[in-house]
């Protein structure tokens, strides 16, 4: 159970944040957790999901994002988003097994999107304060300065719901998935 309350319908949600959850649920044909937890702040909710929204129309694509979010959460230990991301990963952006567990290792087959993850690994690691190696190898693999930028902000969105969850100890509504850092 949550150690914060988290509204068990949209209309037990604040009025500000019933929009939003409604729009949620049309994408996403559900609300999970997480999402009526935020909505208990209506700020929180709709600063998450701007941030959200307008990343995923950046240059990273979902298989990418969704590998990045699984390497954030197993650093962080966050259990909730490393099941969500998980069973996201495999549903909608469509990653085998091995790249879904692959991922929480920071590696990949492809080697240009595990010089991304290793350096989202090094960006949470660090707390931002990553070695010039670890800046230069990400460079070298291929990614746009832009690119690092929208990786630093996939860490932070992720950091972001990760602490969350984890403050909250919000009930996982995703298909179990232990992170080994916890």
């Amino acid at each position: 159970m949550s150690r914060l309350a988290i509204p068990a319908t949209i209309e037990a949600s604040p009025t500000l944040s019933q929009p939003l959850l409604e729009g949620a649920k049309r994408q996403l044909g559900v609300i999970p957790n997480l999402f009526r937890l935020l909505g208990t702040s209506p700020a929180a909710l709709d600063g998450y999901l701007a941030l959200g929204g307008a990343l995923a129309k950046g240059s990273l694509d979902a298989r990418t994002r969704e590998r990045l979010a699984i390497v954030i959460a197993e650093q962080n230990g966050c259990g909730y988003c490393l099941a969500a991301h998980t069973y996201l990963g495999k549903n909608a952006a469509k990653l085998d097994d091995a790249e879904l567990e692959a991922a929480r290792d920071a590696r990949s087959s492809d080697p240009k999107v595990a010089a991304a993850l290793r350096f989202a690994k090094a960006v949470v690691r660090e707390r931002g304060h990553v070695p010039a190696s670890a800046l230069a190898e990400v460079q070298d693999a291929g990614w746009s300065d832009a690119q690092i930028v929208e990786i630093v902000m996939h860490v932070a969105l992720n950091v972001l719901t990760n602490y969350v969850n984890s403050v909250a100890e919000t009930e996982v509504d995703f298909p179990h998935l232990a992170p080994r850092a916890a």
